[in-house]
């Protein structure tokens, strides 16, 4: 999910009550939210599609669930040491525990991945013992409705603890409900990914998704088909075959394709109106290339021509 929604989460499990328990709760929960997405800085170092093979990798694993609550909750309790030494220590903030910014840093670190899950860009959760991509399919990468749903709960929240209020079941009210959202959008996925699976001319080695679409949330762009070729939303996509056996080929030949197949669910090569040829995902597919496409060279596409019969000599 969006960096929005990852914080705005954290805010909200603070707001539920978690924020009580030591001071820097917030920055615990919300910077926590956030952490896992340090990967992003791979655009610094890679160039066009070379980050689909690197994020939500290594930094999204158990091993990051755990080494990177430790690391803000080291530096916010080292924080508060300092400040205290210097004098500028805030009186009204609550007593630090090393254990509960742990512990809060690692609440909201675990929601990271969680969010993530949901949407059908995808997720190596077991990262680095397991290389699988996860995918949960079940909300847009960006949700206004929960957006709004957040947002709304969160200043509710706020504002009844600034009057003094009962702000605490607010949240937790709001993190049920976004719960039951989850849900319902869980059901609608996973019921046309079953029809789809149960209609003609659905083959057992086709792939069936139902993808998550901006606004509609009760709407579902579905994907089916294989080996290169697909049916995206009932129109035709892919070109050529593209199999498990043709991928080693195509990374060798173009060093950029190499992770974009690593990342790609549902690869296909288009030809556009210029005739160019795009390795691209049907996920994301445009057809004039775009953010998730890779140009492949003609010769490695186009079909090999017998050699010439020039008959008896």
């Amino acid at each position: 999910m969006d960096n929005l929604t990852h914080s705005l989460v954290g805010a909200l499990l603070g707001q539920a009550g978690l924020k009580k328990k030591t001071g820097l709760a917030m920055p615990a929960l919300v910077l926590g939210a956030n952490l896992p997405d340090v990967d992003a800085a791979c655009f610094f170092w890679l160039d066009g599609v070379g980050h689909l093979g690197f994020r939500r990798g290594i930094t999204h694993g158990p091993i990051a669930w755990v080494l990177l609550p430790l690391v803000l909750a080291g530096l916010l309790y080292g924080w508060d040491r300092w400040q205290a030494k210097r004098g500028k220590r805030p009186d009204k903030r609550l007593p630090v525990s090393f254990k509960w910014l742990f512990l809060l840093s690692f609440i909201g670190c675990l929601s990271h991945p969680a969010l993530d899950w949901l949407n059908s860009y995808g997720i190596r959760l077991l990262e680095p013992f397991s290389s699988q991509w996860f995918y949960g399919d079940i909300l847009f990468i960006i949700d206004v409705w929960l957006w709004a749903l957040l947002i709304g709960a969160t200043w509710f929240s706020l504002r009844r603890e600034k009057k003094g209020g009962e702000w605490i079941k607010p949240a937790r009210v709001a993190l049920a409900a976004m719960l039951a959202y989850i849900g319902v959008n869980a059901f609608i996925t996973w019921s046309a990914e079953f029809s789809a699976r149960h209609d003609a001319p659905y083959l057992p080695n086709q792939i069936a998704i139902a993808s998550p679409v901006p606004l509609a949330f009760w709407q579902r762009e579905m994907i089916v088909g294989g080996d290169g070729h697909y049916s995206i939303a009932g129109r035709e996509a892919g070109d050529f075959d593209l199999t498990e056996d043709d991928k080693p080929d195509i990374a060798a030949a173009v060093p950029e394709a190499a992770p974009f197949l690593f990342w790609s669910r549902t690869p296909l090569v288009h030809v556009d109106e210029n005739s160019r040829y795009w390795l691209t995902d049907a996920r994301f597919f445009s057809p004039v290339g775009g953010r998730f496409a890779v140009e492949l060279p003609a010769e490695l596409c186009e079909p090999t021509l017998p050699p010439p019969d020039f008959g008896d000599e």
